[in-house]
C-alpha cells in the first residue's frame, strides 16, 4: 500500500504568517520524501484561512526541485475556476520539470464563497467539470485537439509543452457523486475518498458505497479500481500532543463545513470564526474512531481500518490548523520509521496468508 501526506496548508490565526505556513508545507514535503512516503498532496482553496494554498500545480513545480523521488499531487484542483488551455498547459509543464511525478487530482468544488469571486456559478460546477474531463485527455494526448462544449470552447489546438509520463498523468477523482464516481471507474480514473472524522462504521459504508459503484460498472473493486483514503491520525504517548492534533482536526471541519453551507462568519471578511456545530465531536469519540495514540495503537487502528477498506493508497493529514511545525515533522519521521513498515509488513502477511 502506497502512503501519502496531504497538506492543507491552513492559518488558525493571526499567530501563523502566510509566508510561515506556506514554508511548513515544503519542509513537510521534504520530510515526507525522507521518511519513505509515496506522495505528497496538496489542496486548492481562496480567500480565506481554510487553506493558504491557491495553486497545487505551482506548489508541485516548486517542490519537485527540492525533492528527487516522492510523487507530487494535486488534491484537487478546482476545475471549474481554471480556463481549460491554460490548465492543460500548466499540466504539461509541471510533469516535466518534475520528470514525471505528478498525480492529477481534479474535482468540481463546493465552496460558494470561492466560485463567487472567481464569476463562476457553483450550480453549474458539474457540468463544467464533465466539459473539463472530456477535455483533459484529449489535449494532453493528442497533438491536436478541439472541443466544442456548454461551458467550454477551444478551436483545433497543441500544447506546447507535453508530459513526461506516457500517455498523461494518473487522473484521481473526488466527488460525493456516484454519477462522477462511476464515469472515473469506467474511463479508469484512480479516487479519492474519506470518511471524514467518523468511525469504522462510516467506513465500512465507504466500503459498501464503491462496491456499488464499481459493480454498475461491471467493474471489480479490487481488481479493477485503484482508490485513495483521507484520514487524520497521530501517533504519540503524549496526551497534550494528540489532543492539540484533535484540535486542529476538529477546526479543519468546522471552517470546511461552515464554508459548505454557507454559515461562514467572519469580522474582518478574511479570517472564518471557528465556531462549535451540532455535528461536532468530543476528543473522547474522536479517539475512538481515528487512529490516534500510541505508536502500537496507530498501527492496530490503521490495520482494522484498511482491512474493512482495502484501499491501495492511504493518504495522512499533517498540516492541519495551527499543528506545531517541529511536532508534525517528526510525526512524519515517526511514521516513517514505525507504522507505515509495519502496517505493509502486516498486510503483505495477511496477503500471503490468503493466497496461501
Amino acid at each position: 500500500m502506497e502512503f501519502g501526506v496531504f497538506l492543507l496548508a491552513q492559518q488558525r490565526g493571526y499567530h501563523q504568517t502566510s509566508h510561515e505556513v506556506i514554508q511548513n508545507s515544503v519542509e513537510q514535503t521534504v520530510a515526507a520524501e525522507q521518511a519513505g512516503f509515496n506522495t505528497a498532496w496538496y489542496a486548492e482553496h481562496h480567500f480565506n484561512n481554510y487553506s493558504l494554498s491557491p495553486s497545487p500545480l505551482m506548489t508541485i513545480a516548486h517542490c519537485a526541485a527540492k525533492t528527487e523521488r516522492i510523487r507530487l499531487g494535486s488534491a484537487v484542483c478546482i476545475l471549474p475556476l481554471y480556463h481549460p488551455s491554460r490548465f492543460l498547459a500548466e499540466v504539461g509543464f509541471v510533469d516535466s520539470v518534475s520528470n514525471g511525478r505528478l498525480e492529477l487530482g481534479i474535482g468540481s468544488g463546493y465552496q460558494q464563497f470561492e466560485f463567487e469571486r472567481f464569476d463562476v456559478e457553483l450550480e453549474d460546477a458539474g457540468k463544467i467539470y464533465n466539459e473539463f474531463l472530456d477535455i483533459i485527455p484529449k489535449g494532453l494526448t493528442q497533438d491536436i485537439f478541439e472541443y466544442e462544449g456548454e461551458f467550454l470552447k477551444i478551436p483545433p489546438s497543441s500544447i506546447a509543452v507535453r508530459c513526461k509520463q506516457d500517455p498523461m498523468p494518473p487522473l484521481w477523482i473526488t466527488s460525493g457523486n456516484p454519477n462522477t464516481l462511476g464515469r472515473a471507474v469506467r474511463e479508469g480514473h484512480n479516487l479519492f475518498t474519506t470518511s471524514l472524522l467518523n468511525g469504522t462504521d462510516a467506513i465500512q459504508g465507504l466500503r459498501s458505497k464503491l462496491e456499488g459503484i464499481a459493480e454498475k460498472e461491471n467493474k471489480d473493486l479490487d481488481d479493477d479500481v485503484k482508490f485513495g483514503f483521507l484520514r487524520c491520525g497521530f501517533a504519540s504517548d503524549n496526551n497534550a500532543d494528540i489532543e492539540a492534533y484533535l484540535s486542529n482536526a476538529r477546526f479543519q471541519r468546522r471552517i470546511s463545513e461552515s464554508l459548505k453551507y454557507r454559515r461562514a462568519q467572519s469580522d474582518d471578511g478574511y479570517m472564518i470564526k471557528e465556531v462549535p456545530s451540532e455535528t461536532d465531536l468530543s476528543f473522547d469519540q474522536m479517539r475512538k474512531n481515528l487512529p490516534v495514540g500510541s505508536v502500537n495503537q496507530v498501527i492496530d487502528k490503521l490495520l482494522e481500518e484498511v482491512t474493512i477498506l482495502k484501499p491501495k493508497h492511504f493518504a495522512l493529514q499533517t498540516q492541519l490548523g495551527d499543528c506545531d511545525q517541529k511536532t508534525m515533522l517528526k510525526q512524519i519521521e515517526v511514521w516513517g520509521e514505525h507504522i507505515i513498515p509495519a502496517v505493509r509488513k502486516e498486510l503483505e502477511r495477511n496477503e500471503q496468508t490468503t493466497v496461501a
